[in-house]
């Protein structure tokens, strides 16, 4: 037998090596659908990341103009 599922015996037919052959492709095919979803998801957490960091940073920008504004008012 075979060691692997990819070692064929040199009494392989041809429909045999088809039906493999055919079973890689389907694979493959699987596989590239899951690769491009994968791609999608990682653009639109991309996205949500960079829409997070400038809301943190907008309300960094407006904590620290309070902050300020109540130093001026107390004369600190």
């Amino acid at each position: 037998p075979p060691d692997h599922s990819y070692s064929l015996s040199s009494g392989t037919t041809s429909e045999e090596l088809l039906r493999k052959l055919n079973e890689q492709r389907d694979i493959i095919a699987l596989l590239e659908v899951k690769m491009k979803e994968m791609k999608g998801s990682i653009r639109r957490l991309r996205l949500a990341e960079a829409q997070l960091r400038e809301e943190i940073r907008e309300k960094d920008r407006l904590l620290h103009a309070a902050s300020a504004g109540t130093r001026k008012r107390h004369g600190l």
